[in-house]
């Protein structure tokens, strides 16, 4: 039962300069207008592409991006006339090649030079994976006129989803849900973990035996290898930068506390010993310490040591509730509870701190938002949204002070990675 408890507990608790450089100018990006070319796609497919650039072009931050569809031959001169007071033409065409595979060229003209910036063909096999077709458009076009980058776009992301009481699949989408696809399923599956930068294998705990097991999965060979079992609880929270080391939360004793697992020797060591609760763990400062979450003050806060230290230092001074922790370089995310109802939803907000200062900066404004997730490059954020009986994925743009909440309108959201 106390373990149980601990779950739940980690779930909800966890459940350029970022804090000071934010970009003040607004209504100054440059305007884009998008037309459509495409005539041989399903109507579904070409409403939702359309649909996923426009999101794409406002989620960057770096355009005015003009709301209406409209229409012209792919290959006919652009009408400069029709778009005043507008920067770029995004142009595009969705077409089926001779092998059935679904193709998008697509060009960025410059209104103003009228040149092409840029024009490419894509191409994908799994039609269902149409949205990162668009994703890579819009991430193409903004590196080539040199803005920010926008890696996150072609992002995959990987959630559990509650799917009825005691059974989770592990899932794989885009950053938007439009696509997904269940990679583990059958029983209680939780708390995924990318294995790499590069997203090809991801950790999770596998819930369905006599003890909680960690297991690595491979996504383009469909393989899946067991990395340990534990009693009483296991979850891999993070992985060092060469992909060596993990941070896991054990209770072989059913007292939960962080523990550094050696991939390479298969070695276990203890790093918390406090007669509490250690959840959570996050490298920080290039692998050399650890940040996570424990209740020692009472109440669930953030806190954080040295590797092959012993001191610990509370971290955060703000709030009697907070979680959710996960870290970039020098910078740390966490959901901090800030209502006490005993009798209904409390709001849990989102906050971005430094580890070598004590500025702090609010980054959600209402409801309950938990499990925040940095993108590889520190500059976008993703965490969990829950609204009413709903849950979805919510993006901030940390830079351009923006956000972005994506629903999932069928299952429940449990933890995230990207």
């Amino acid at each position: 039962m106390r373990i149980g408890l601990i779950f739940l507990l980690i779930i909800n608790i966890f459940a350029s300069d970022l804090t000071l450089e934010i970009v003040k100018e607004v209504g100054n990006e440059p305007k884009v207008a998008v037309e459509n070319s495409s005539s041989q796609v399903d109507p579904k497919i070409d409403r939702k592409f359309f649909k996923l650039l426009l999101g794409d072009l406002k989620v960057t931050s770096h355009f005015n991006v003009e709301e209406n569809m409209n229409l012209a031959n792919y290959d006919d001169p652009v009408n400069s006339a029709k778009y005043k007071n507008v920067a770029y033409l995004l142009r595009y065409e969705l077409f089926y090649d001779d092998l059935g595979d679904l193709n998008a060229k697509a060009f960025l003209y410059d209104l103003k030079t009228g040149k092409k910036v840029i024009e490419k063909i894509y191409k994908i096999s799994d039609r269902a994976r149409y949205p990162f077709l668009a994703h890579k458009i819009v991430y193409d076009l903004s590196r080539a006129l040199g803005f920010d980058d926008v890696e996150f776009l072609k992002s995959f992301v990987v959630f559990a989803k509650y799917i009825s009481p005691k059974k989770s699949n592990i899932v794989v989408s885009d950053y938007t849900l439009t696509y997904q696809k269940s990679v583990v399923s059958g029983g209680l599956n939780i708390f995924p973990k990318w294995a790499d930068r590069e997203q090809r294998s991801f950790y999770y705990t596998d819930m369905n035996g006599i003890k909680p097991t960690l297991y690595k999965v491979d996504i383009y060979k469909g393989t899946k290898s067991k990395v340990l079992s534990s009693e009483g609880m296991l979850v891999c929270s993070d992985v060092s930068e060469d992909g060596e080391k993990l941070l896991l939360t054990m209770a072989p004793d059913f007292q939960p506390d962080i523990y550094l697992y050696n991939l390479k020797n298969g070695t276990l060591k203890r790093l918390t010993t406090y007669k509490g609760i250690d959840v959570n763990g996050n490298f920080t400062q290039n692998d050399t310490k650890l940040v996570f979450v424990s209740d020692r003050l009472g109440y669930p806060n953030i806190f954080m040591k040295k590797i092959d230290g012993y001191g610990v230092q509370r971290l955060i001074y703000h709030g009697r509730n907070n979680s959710s922790c996960t870290t970039y370089k020098d910078y740390v995310a966490y959901s901090s509870r800030e209502t006490n109802n005993a009798f209904g939803k409390n709001t849990f907000n989102i906050y971005l701190a430094s580890t070598k200062s004590d500025f702090i900066r609010r980054l959600t404004a209402n409801g309950v938002n938990i499990f925040p997730r940095f993108s590889n490059d520190g500059e976008t954020l993703l965490y969990i949204k829950e609204f009413k009986n709903q849950s979805g994925l919510g993006v901030i743009r940390l830079k351009y002070n923006k956000s972005y909440i994506y629903p999932l309108y069928v299952g429940k959201i449990q933890s995230i990675d990207w």
